[in-house]
């Protein structure tokens, strides 16, 4: 779950919330919607302990051709781009070292609707996805081995970043008093609901235990505990993590920026240790392309042998015994997202894709409900239909928000799922 979105998205929640209680609240509502959503999943899990998570459950409520564009979805904003962006995130705050290096910096070329921008953040985005795809071809070992050193490094920064940033670090709890002006003509309740896309964005990850159900010993205690427990704890982190960048900065510092951790750290400690946590932070953002390398290739070969994605991702190579091309696939998409989509849409696409099929997920519940020896939680059951409604209607709120609001990403999200369809259809009948 600690991933690009907490590090990357709070200077454009404080730019178009413009209050540091709205941005530190924003990150406690996102996390109990996650919570709602986790405490629903964790009794599909409980009654279905195949691991694929969305992918089984919408096959099993809505049929095989959902489970597919689930599929589909999952290609593209499930983890190409989340990669691309966290490949741009990690490229802002090198941006420190090198400004060039910068999110908006380069030439931009206008080819048709796609704005084509080739500068060099852009281009050492690409070369970290390049470098960590190849790594994954050798074998889930090596990539396995480097994972636990990034993530390792990840959590001894954030440690690091809250312990060192509360007992020394020179901030003002002044800030905390101050708002700015606010970068969205929209009403507060509003952006509320259409910035809440970007804290589900940081909180997507919350669902993980659910891919790998069938491997997890005594589900039904330990699946539901592992969410729950994960998500209350990410909950304190992140809003911890943005108390302390308004205590380390007022919002209008903070408001459009992208390496929201740098400016922290440099306003806490100085420029010496900014730049120790900057190139820290770039390394934690590496943890989070190279889980996602290792990951999504994987979903999708696991869909291939079940006869449920196209048969090419299943291929395995020869010699290192990966899914090659399911990773190049990947790999090459990200780049391209690179090169076409800037940071903040990305973000946007990300968290409303991905929240539309957990969505159809919880309403699944409702329908599952009536099946003979369906086994349900407590707390799923306190209040029955309480908590997938809300859940539900939370999500529906934001989509209608979003679609009026940002519709370049909406429109995207769309036809992603549109294309999912088409591509099932064409699959089905070059099968038959």
């Amino acid at each position: 779950m600690v991933g690009t979105g907490i590090f990357a998205t709070s200077g454009f929640l404080a730019g178009d919330l413009g209050s540091p209680a709205l941005l530190i609240g924003i990150w406690a509502v996102g996390g109990m919607l996650a919570l709602v959503g986790a405490i629903c999943y964790a009794e599909l899990a409980v009654n279905f302990r195949r691991s694929g998570g969305e992918y089984v459950y919408l096959t099993e409520a809505w049929g095989p051709a959902w489970g597919f564009v689930n599929g589909w979805v999952s290609f593209f904003a499930g983890f190409s781009a989340p990669i691309a962006a966290t490949a741009l995130a990690l490229s802002a705050y090198l941006a420190y070292f090198e400004p060039s290096l910068g999110a908006d910096s380069g030439p931009i070329w206008q080819l048709g609707p796609l704005a084509l921008r080739l500068g060099p953040g852009q281009l050492l985005a690409c070369v970290v996805v390049v470098a960590l795809t190849a790594l994954n071809l050798f074998g889930v070992e090596v990539a396995a081995k480097s994972q636990n050193v990034l993530t390792a490094l990840k959590l001894a920064i954030l440690v690091l970043l809250l312990g060192l940033g509360v007992a020394v670090g020179e901030g003002s709890w002044d800030h905390f008093s101050q708002v700015t002006e606010r970068t969205s003509a929209l009403s507060i309740s509003e952006q509320f609901a259409l910035s809440l896309v970007f804290v589900y964005w940081a909180y997507s990850g919350w669902n993980a235990s659910v891919y790998v159900a069938e491997e997890i010993r005594n589900p039904e205690k330990n699946l539901p505990r592992s969410m729950i427990t994960g998500c209350i704890i990410v909950l304190v982190l992140y809003v911890a993590l943005n108390a302390l960048f308004v205590y380390a900065n007022p919002l209008s510092t903070i408001k459009g920026e992208v390496a929201v951790g740098t400016q922290a750290a440099v306003a806490l400690f100085g420029g010496t240790a900014g730049g120790f946590f900057a190139a820290g932070m770039a390394i934690s953002l590496l943890a989070t392309i190279n889980a996602m390398c290792v990951v999504g290739p994987r979903v999708y070969y696991a869909m291939a042998q079940d006869g449920a994605f196209f048969a090419v991702a299943g291929r395995v190579h020869p010699r290192w015994r990966t899914p090659w091309v399911a990773i190049m696939a990947q790999g090459a998409c990200c780049c391209v997202l690179i090169i076409t989509g800037a940071f903040e849409s990305l973000g946007y696409y990300i968290g409303f894709t991905l929240w539309l099929f957990s969505a159809l997920s919880v309403v699944a519940l409702l329908r599952f409900r009536r099946r003979p020896g369906w086994r349900t939680l407590p707390a799923t059951s306190f209040l029955f239909p309480a908590l997938p409604l809300i859940y539900t209607t939370a999500n529906v709120l934001i989509f209608l928000y979003f679609l009026s609001q940002r519709r370049l990403e909406a429109l995207a999200g769309l036809a992603t799922v549109l294309g999912g369809m088409a591509a099932y259809a064409w699959l089905r009948r070059s099968r038959s």
